[in-house]
């Protein structure tokens, strides 16, 4: 198992610690630096940035939104820094949800999200091989555009600058049954928002054929420390957030999937708690289980004990978010 470090997104402003990590994480032989983005920094500046300063470490988006830029324009962005980085490039990738698609940039959510995603990978793959002008017949990312209110004047096109690698990873960040399944056939790894590797059997009807190769890299808060219940109090808000502000009530993905790990009632109240302004309830609603299992939090040896249960499952990259020095090098002393 490959370890990775996921930095998210920025919150207020620019996070000064980010640099300085990613290139400690290189030190010590970390694998990959991932970055991330919601409805404030985007994921390809920062990591370009990291690119930079740095030499070897592979370099990933997890996740860069699809509704944020056309499929053509991600392949652009995302074949530049692979020449620029050497061929360091992952593309991470998620559809998101109505109210950051809708809110956010001013889109409609796809009526069905399986096909959007679908056809966004299918146009990326076809820039990345150069073989042929982008053609696609799509219901949401048709190429040329053919809609009514067009010109007509559009045709095929190729890239103009030759991407460095055909096979460049494409990764989907996927929620439901359905499009994790899909995912394994459409995409190069998948990047699961929760996992716990005492509930393997959530995801098991999804990933019954996985191709060689394929990548499961799910993120993980880990934090070196005494207190256990303290450590957990960032996964808890994290959790809070996404259960409870990240979706609408009546059709939130996040909260759909705590409540397929078999917490659907604490799901509901996360979520009702939230959308009433009580935050901070909706925090300390989040149960310590449920943070504990899809986090590393603890002493060393608890921290040791427990990384067994993830390199003993199908996961090929911990993904290791918002963590210190210290917990990045006691998490390469034990993996290695």
């Amino acid at each position: 198992m490959r370890l990775g470090l996921a930095l998210g997104y920025w919150g207020r402003g620019p996070q000064p610690d980010h640099l300085d990590l990613a290139t400690e994480a290189e030190r010590l032989g970390y694998d990959s630096v991932w970055t991330a983005e919601a409805w404030g920094s985007d994921a390809f500046t920062t990591l370009t940035w990291i690119a930079a300063h740095t030499s070897r470490i592979r370099l990933g988006t997890a996740i860069a939104q699809m509704a944020a830029r056309t499929p053509t324009a991600t392949a652009m962005q995302a074949l530049t820094l692979d020449h620029l980085s050497g061929g360091r490039m992952m593309l991470g990738l998620g559809l998101s949800g109505p109210q950051v698609v809708e809110g956010w940039y001013g889109r409609p959510f796809p009526s069905s999200p399986l096909t959007a995603t679908r056809e966004y990978v299918d146009v990326i793959r076809q820039v990345f091989r150069r073989e042929a002008p982008v053609a696609l017949d799509g219901r949401f990312h048709g190429h040329p555009y053919r809609g009514a209110d067009g010109t007509g004047l559009g045709k095929p096109l190729k890239p103009i600058t030759h991407p460095l690698r055909a096979d460049l990873p494409v990764l989907l960040g996927a929620e439901g049954p359905k499009n994790i399944a899909q995912t394994t056939r459409i995409a190069d790894g998948w990047l699961p928002l929760y996992w716990s590797p005492l509930r393997p059997d959530v995801y098991g009807a999804s990933l019954t054929e996985l191709p060689k190769g394929f990548m499961i890299a799910p993120m993980a808060r880990a934090k070196v420390c005494r207190d256990v219940a303290e450590g957990l109090l960032p996964v808890k808000a994290m959790l809070g957030f996404y259960i409870g502000g990240m979706g609408h009530a009546a059709r939130n993905f996040h909260a759909d999937l705590m409540g397929r790990m078999g917490y659907e009632a604490e799901a509901r109240r996360i979520q009702e708690l939230f959308l009433a302004g009580r935050k901070e309830e909706a925090v300390l609603a989040v149960p310590d289980a449920f943070a504990d299992e899809i986090s590393l939090v603890g002493p060393r040896e608890r921290i040791a004990e427990r990384l067994e249960l993830w390199r003993s499952g199908p996961v090929t990259d911990l993904l290791v978010t918002a963590p210190d020095p210290e917990t990045l090098r006691v998490l390469a002393e034990l993996n290695s």
